[in-house]
């Protein structure tokens, strides 16, 4: 009979942190070569505004990247029509006075 497993150590908050930090400025860089300069710009300008949307574009341009599809800088404009697709269209109100 063997006796109860060893319990698992929980990671203390600081190391949370760190890893959390590692993870961002991993993907800080690998954005800072899939992105020119205006591109980046953009985006930083998007996460101050807009952090989900921020968030969903670098996922998919790291995922994008991950699988081969992106091997090379994207430029601003390209970076825009990515956007397009990804913004979810707005929905229009029309109010009717009687």
């Amino acid at each position: 009979m063997s006796g109860p497993p060893p319990p698992q150590q929980q990671p203390s908050d600081e190391e949370i942190r760190r890893q959390r930090a590692e993870a961002e400025a991993i993907k800080q860089k690998a954005l800072a070569m899939l992105l020119d300069s205006e591109a980046r710009q953009r985006l930083t300008n998007i996460k101050m505004v807009k952090p989900d949307l921020a968030s969903a574009v670098e996922n998919y341009l790291i995922n994008a990247a991950t699988t081969g599809r992106l091997n090379r800088a994207l430029t601003d404009n390209e970076l825009k029509q990515i956007l397009l697709s990804i913004q979810q269209p707005k929905r229009e109100f029309k109010i009717n006075r009687l």
